[in-house]
């Protein structure tokens, strides 16, 4: 491991572009910290406590922010607008019909897809910061408080522009900085500032275990939260790097006088190939009729059933919905993203074939069979680490960040970044065939 941060530092390319990606981290976590204007920022100290506990989407949004969102700050949205838009284009993809022929385009056909996510971005960025300003406003971000009326004094139209365009100005910044980390620095800049985001928030989640801890000077509590997250992190460790292997032979073509193919290969298939796309999905849905409930005011029965049974994370009737809401995105996600049938006609274009079958239907049905049984342990295996690590930390009290998602998604990325560097040391490092 040291020799390897040896390497990387003694090559002149990857230390300018690691020093530019630290460069920009530090931007992104100091923009975290710059309040918003219209702000008593006073009040939101007095009130962010009782709020960091809370669950459900917000506690999600937040943990993206990494704490920016309850602050409310320059970049209280963080990368979340990015991500939804990237979602809802990868959806749409399937049902638009020019979406999936610019897909199909290569580089120029991505490029355009990347300026609609643009736009699309900025679309959500205002809506969602026009919410977070009325919630602010009206009090409903911090419910618990009794200063969260003051959080924002001035109600007039002028203020709540400002601030709806300067919330809407920070996320298209956070999204040109992970941009640039992706062009000039280490790369996957986006998943970038979403580990940053997350890992911030971690040190403060882990002293307030201890300081909360009631055996042992909060020490007991402290050190099993600490021996849960690292099997949670070997877990995810271990699926996130399993793989079906498909293996594919090409036939040899006569072309001229020339002889192509005759290569094996395989498909990899990750056993959850969804990724964390169905916990967002699942929480996003289930934070829905919380939302409904708090805002309608209302004390009839189903309002109160809601507030009972789908406010806290730990409840029976929260975890049960939120397993089977994430199995079933994971199957939804998967059936959208990957086509059997397309990626069968590819291999037969290329003259390919799957050994001891036939290119075509039989090659579709086959992936489409491997695809159900390798989703039904990944499914598994995301509600798991979803709500193990959430149920076992809400036992100590002041965990809320450390929860099955953020550690899914920090391994994740972490193995990611850890493959494009070695990747570029193996490129830095190869003298080829002169010498």
């Amino acid at each position: 491991m040291l020799s390897a941060f040896a390497k990387v530092f003694r090559t002149p390319d990857l230390r300018k572009k690691l020093l530019f990606t630290l460069g920009i981290i530090v931007l992104y976590r100091v923009g975290s910290h710059v309040p918003l204007p219209g702000v008593n920022y006073r009040d939101v100290q007095a009130c962010v406590d009782a709020a960091t506990k809370s669950g459900g989407l917000l506690g999600l949004v937040n943990l993206f922010s990494g704490g920016a969102l309850l602050q409310i700050t320059v970049f209280a949205l963080g990368i979340l607008p990015y991500i939804t838009a990237s979602i809802i284009l990868q959806l749409l993809t399937v049902v638009i019909p020019k979406l999936e022929a610019l897909k199909k385009e290569g580089a120029a056909g991505q490029g355009k897809i990347t300026q609609y996510t643009r736009y699309l971005t900025v679309a959500l960025a205002v809506l969602q910061g026009t919410g977070l300003v009325a919630t602010a406003r009206s009090g409903a971000l911090f419910p618990s408080c009794p200063t969260a009326a003051g959080i924002v004094p001035d109600h007039s139209i002028l203020t709540t522009l400002v601030m709806v365009l300067t919330i809407t100005a920070g996320t298209a910044c956070v999204m040109w900085l992970g941009e640039l980390v992706t062009e000039r620095g280490i790369g996957n800049g986006m998943s970038m500032l979403i580990f940053i985001s997350i890992a911030s928030t971690f040190p403060g989640a882990l002293w307030t275990v201890k300081q909360e801890g009631q055996i042992a000077d909060g020490w007991l509590g402290f050190g099993v939260v600490i021996l849960v997250g690292f099997a949670m992190v070997a877990l995810v460790v271990f699926v996130e790097q399993a793989q079906r292997r498909i293996p594919v032979q090409y036939a040899k073509r006569m072309i001229g006088r020339k002889s192509y193919g005759g290569t094996a290969t395989y498909i990899p298939l990750k056993v959850n190939q969804a990724g964390v796309v169905p916990v967002i999905f699942a929480s996003s849905l289930l934070y829905i009729p919380a939302l409904i409930a708090q805002f309608s005011n209302s004390h009839a029965g189903w309002a109160t059933w809601v507030t009972q049974n789908f406010v806290r994370g730990n409840h029976p009737y929260y975890v049960l919905a939120y397993f089977l809401l994430i199995v079933f995105f994971a199957f939804f996600y998967v059936a959208i993203t990957f086509n059997p049938e397309e990626v069968a006609g590819n291999i037969k274009q290329s003259g390919g074939f799957i050994p001891g079958l036939r290119a075509g239907r039989p090659t579709a049905e086959y992936l489409g069979y491997v695809l159900n049984r390798l989703t039904w342990p990944g499914a598994l295996y995301l509600g798991l680490i979803a709500l193990v690590p959430t149920v076992a930390f809400a036992s100590f009290g002041g965990a809320n960040q450390l929860t099955g998602t953020s550690i899914l998604i920090i391994v994740s990325v972490g193995l990611e970044t850890v493959k494009q560097i070695n990747s570029q040391i193996e490129q830095q490092n190869y003298t080829g065939f002169l010498r």
